[in-house]
């Protein structure tokens, strides 16, 4: 782990591409960011910009005032999209924040206009994307890709990039021979093997490539695999991933650590949400909430351990359903039933009714994997970046370790990470 020392300053600019960079995430990030900046908004829910950590000699400080995070004046904004609209205009047809916020930050937002999108219809159907590249082949993508982050980097005068995945969630591509090594991925990225190498996979071997780290948001397969595990390593590059845990599944690694931390059994846990945004129609075709429920189920097994506690969890009938409801727009509704058991076997019920904003809920989750993938960056850590699970649905890891769920353990890991770059020590009691 690097020491304070050799973390390089955060001098120049970082240019943030961003997947999707129409879309509603991405658009609510960029607005928040720019308001902030200018005095106009709090960064509320950015862990970079707002959390405190305890010292070692007791003191708290701001974490953005304990290591060198990139400023937000520092940030320059752009992107990839399927529609060719400037982000003011994609963020009105959004619909996630008020005309009035959007007018505070109106000219630096029409200024920002998508390069055309690396894109492929059958991985997501119901999009139907007009402003895409023309590639012969997977790595023709790549190559355009590349391109653009070079020529984006010199036209805005930025030191750094960052790219990061805000776009739609992508069908479910179970994990092949071709994602096993770095060498077998480029050989079916040239011979253009389209059903196992996702788009997503394209933009994310271009970042690598480029020595720029890689978020991805989406629970697509994408750079969980060895292939980009083995070429991250090489490129020395920081990873990270994936799906924001935003909404739903946040709840979960909160409520489920208090059960077992309790030891209080349950028996069932049933979640269902609503939502009308562009993410609820994608995710309304099966093939694609296929992906995103991979990542939503994968949660409460972890944190519970059934195998070392089989009559408190051994049983559990976990059910995830996402229901595409257009007047909802952006307003998620989920609702959880979970059927838990206490003293002597007897049952209890907890209802839980989340009325939330996703966008509201992930943008500062995309700032902060994006401040913390540069500052990892910068401290010569590369591969997967563990220590970011805390803002993920599902924690990238490799074969050899299992994916911390529990958000208080994650929040740790946080903490423990930045502490070792500067060569400090927890306080005596957990923090």
């Amino acid at each position: 782990m690097a020491m304070k020392e050799n973390i390089k300053p955060a001098t120049g600019r970082l240019g943030v591409l961003v997947v999707g960079v129409g879309g509603a995430v991405s658009t609510t990030m960029i607005t928040g960011t720019l308001a902030a900046r200018k005095g106009l908004a709090k960064p509320i829910g950015a862990i970079t910009q707002m959390a405190t950590m305890r010292m070692q000699d007791g003191s708290e400080k701001l974490i953005k005032d304990i290591v060198p995070l990139a400023d937000l004046n520092d940030i320059v904004f752009g992107g990839w999209d399927i529609f060719p609209d400037n982000v003011y205009k994609a963020a009105m047809y959004a619909e996630v924040l008020k005309e009035k916020d959007l007018n505070l930050v109106r000219d630096e937002l029409q200024n920002i206009k998508p390069m055309p999108a690396a894109f492929d219809h059958n991985f997501a159907k119901r999009l139907n994307g007009t402003y895409i590249k023309k590639a012969d082949t997977r790595w023709d993508m790549v190559e355009q890709l590349r391109e653009d982050i070079r020529n984006f980097k010199v036209a805005n005068n930025c030191e750094r990039i960052v790219v990061l995945w805000a776009a739609s969630t992508e069908i479910y591509v179970p994990m092949t021979d071709e994602h096993n090594s770095l060498a077998a991925l480029e050989k079916a990225m040239k011979e253009n093997h389209v059903e196992v190498i996702a788009p997503s996979m394209c933009y994310a071997y271009a970042a690598i490539a480029e020595g720029t780290p890689f978020i991805m948001g989406a629970p697509n397969l994408c750079v969980d695999i060895p292939a980009m595990w083995e070429f991250a390593k090489k490129m020395n590059v920081p990873i990270a991933g994936k799906d924001f845990k935003s909404g739903q599944t946040l709840m979960k690694t909160v409520l489920a650590p208090m059960f077992k931390t309790r030891m209080l059994g349950v028996s069932g846990w049933f979640s269902t949400n609503i939502l009308g945004n562009r993410d609820g129609e994608v995710l309304d075709q099966p093939e694609n909430f296929k992906t995103k429920e991979v990542s939503k189920l994968s949660v409460i097994d972890n944190i519970f351990e059934p195998e070392k506690f089989p009559d408190l969890y051994g049983d559990i009938y976990h059910k995830v359903r996402i229901n595409y409801y257009p007047p909802r727009k952006d307003n998620k509704e989920a609702w959880d039933n979970i059927d838990i058991f206490g003293w002597m076997g007897y049952p209890m019920e907890i209802k839980v009714n989340f009325l939330c904003r996703d966008s509201i809920l992930a943008a500062p989750i995309a700032l902060d994997l994006v401040i913390f993938s540069d500052l990892a960056m910068r401290a010569g850590m590369y591969g997967i970046q563990t220590w970011l699970s805390f803002f993920c649905k599902s924690p990238m890891h490799d074969f050899e370790h299992q994916p911390v769920h529990d958000l208080f353990r994650q929040w740790r890991m946080v903490k423990e990470t930045l502490r070792n770059m500067v060569g400090e020590t927890a306080p005596s009691y957990l923090d």
